[in-house]
C-alpha cells in the first residue's frame, strides 16, 4: 500500500462537476483528492475482500444472538422498537449496503475493524462513480480498481424487485442535504437501471394518514430506501407511527440494522470472537488491563466525542453533541500514516459480498466529516 502523486489535471473542479459531483471542496477546502492516490497489490485486495465476507457473516450472527439472548439494553434502543427489530429480522428483510472501516498497519500486514457504518455509510458516489472516473482520466490504460459497487447494486436492486412490497419504490433523505441528495440519487438511478419504478420524498416530506405513510400525492409509501439514522428517525414526530402502520412499510435498511450500526455491537462481537484476528479488543466497561485505547459514544457520527488514550492519559479528544447513551472502549488501532496524514479503509458490502474500497485521509488520527477522500488503484 503506497501513496503516490500525480500532476493535477487543472480542471479537475470542472471535471467532477460534469460528472453530477458537487461537494469536492467544502468551505474553499478540497475534500476530494485528485493529485494523489492509493496504490495497493493484488494480495491486499485479496485481504480486504477476504476480511469484510467474514466479518458481514459474523455480524449477522451477532445479530442472531443479540435477539435471541435479548441483549438489547446494551444499544439503548427504545423498548417499543424492540418487537419491530425482531420481525424484520424474522422475515429477513432486506439489506443493501454497509461499509465496514478498517484500520492497516504496513508493518504486519494486519487489518483491524474500526466499526460498521451498517445502516446510512455515506461516500457511496464517491467511491463506486466518481473514483472510477477519475481512473479513467488519469490511467486510460488497464489499470485495475477493487471497484464493482456499480454493478453490484444494479444486480443487487434486481434480485430486491420481487419481495418489495407494492410497486415503487420510495427514496428519502432529509432536505438541503447536498451530500445525501447525491447518494440518494445515485442510489435511485441504480434501481431504475434495475428496473424498478422509484420516486423521492424527503423524509420532511413523509405523511402519516392515520394508517399508514404517504408521499405528497397522498399515495402509500409500501417500500421506501432512507438515507437517514434509525436513531433520529424513531425520536421524529412521525417515528411512531412506524410500529402503528398498518401497511407494514418496508424500510430499507430495515431495523435490524440498528444493532449493527451502534458501537455497541463492538464488544458484542468481542465477546463472540474472541482475539480474531480482524477484531480490536472491545468492552463496555473501561479495561483496566489495556492501557491504549480509545472511548466511543455508541451512537456518534463522523468521528464526534471520540477520546483517544495512550498510556492510559487522554491524548486526543473530538467535540461533538454524542454520548448521552453510553460508551464502548476499544483496543487503540495502528493506523496507516504518510506525510499527507492518517488513512482508514472503507470497504463496501453490498447485498452479500465485498465489492468496493475507499481511502479516508485525516491530519489527525481520529476520521471525521473533515476526512479528505482518496481514490486508489491496483498495482498486479
Amino acid at each position: 500500500m503506497q501513496l503516490k502523486k500525480l500532476r493535477i489535471d487543472p480542471n479537475w473542479e470542472s471535471r467532477l462537476e460534469s460528472i453530477g459531483y458537487g461537494y469536492h471542496t467544502l468551505d474553499n477546502v478540497p475534500y476530494w483528492v485528485d493529485d494523489y492516490y492509493y496504490e495497493i497489490n493484488v494480495k491486499e485486495a485479496d485481504l480486504i475482500y477476504k476480511a469484510s465476507n467474514e466479518l458481514w457473516t459474523m455480524c449477522l450472527d451477532a445479530v442472531e444472538y443479540i435477539i435471541k439472548n435479548k441483549r438489547y439494553h446494551h444499544f439503548h434502543i427504545p423498548p417499543h422498537m424492540i418487537h419491530h427489530i425482531e420481525r424484520t429480522w424474522e422475515n429477513d428483510e432486506p439489506s443493501i449496503y454497509g461499509r465496514f472501516d478498517f484500520a492497516y498497519d504496513k508493518t504486519n500486514g494486519a487489518l483491524k475493524m474500526l466499526e460498521f457504518n451498517a445502516d446510512t455509510p455515506t461516500s457511496l458516489f464517491e467511491t463506486g462513480i466518481v473514483q472510477w472516473y477519475w481512473k479513467k482520466h488519469y490511467f486510460p490504460e488497464l489499470t485495475d480498481q477493487f471497484n464493482s459497487i456499480h454493478e453490484q447494486l444494479i444486480n443487487c436492486w434486481g434480485e430486491l424487485k420481487p419481495y418489495l412490497n407494492g410497486d415503487i419504490l420510495h427514496f428519502s433523505c432529509a432536505k438541503e442535504t447536498l451530500e445525501d441528495l447525491t447518494n440518494i440519487e445515485y442510489l435511485r438511478d441504480t434501481a431504475i437501471q434495475a428496473g424498478l419504478q422509484t420516486k423521492l420524498i424527503y423524509i420532511d416530506d413523509i405523511g402519516w394518514s392515520g394508517r399508514n405513510f404517504v408521499d405528497l400525492e397522498g399515495e402509500p409509501i409500501q417500500s421506501i430506501f432512507k438515507l437517514y439514522p434509525w436513531e433520529w428517525m424513531i425520536r421524529e414526530e412521525f417515528g411512531v407511527h412506524i410500529i402503528n402502520d398498518l401497511n407494514k412499510t418496508q424500510w430499507i435498511e430495515p431495523s435490524w440494522k440498528m444493532l449493527l450500526s451502534n458501537k455497541a455491537i463492538l464488544p458484542i462481537l468481542w465477546e463472540l470472537y474472541p482475539n480474531h484476528p480482524y477484531l480490536l479488543a472491545s468492552y463496555f466497561e473501561e479495561p483496566g488491563h489495556l492501557k491504549h485505547f480509545v472511548k466511543k459514544p455508541i451512537l456518534s457520527r463522523e468521528g464526534a466525542n471520540i477520546e483517544m488514550y495512550y498510556d492510559k492519559q487522554m491524548i486526543y479528544a473530538t467535540a461533538g453533541e454524542y454520548g448521552d447513551e453510553d460508551y464502548i472502549y476499544q483496543e487503540l488501532a495502528t493506523l496507516h500514516r504518510e506525510e499527507t496524514g492518517f488513512s482508514i479503509i472503507g470497504s463496501w458490502i453490498i447485498g452479500q459480498e465485498s465489492c468496493g474500497i475507499s481511502f479516508r485521509e485525516s491530519d489527525m488520527p481520529i476520521t471525521t466529516d473533515q476526512s479528505r477522500f482518496v481514490p486508489h488503484i491496483i498495482r498486479h
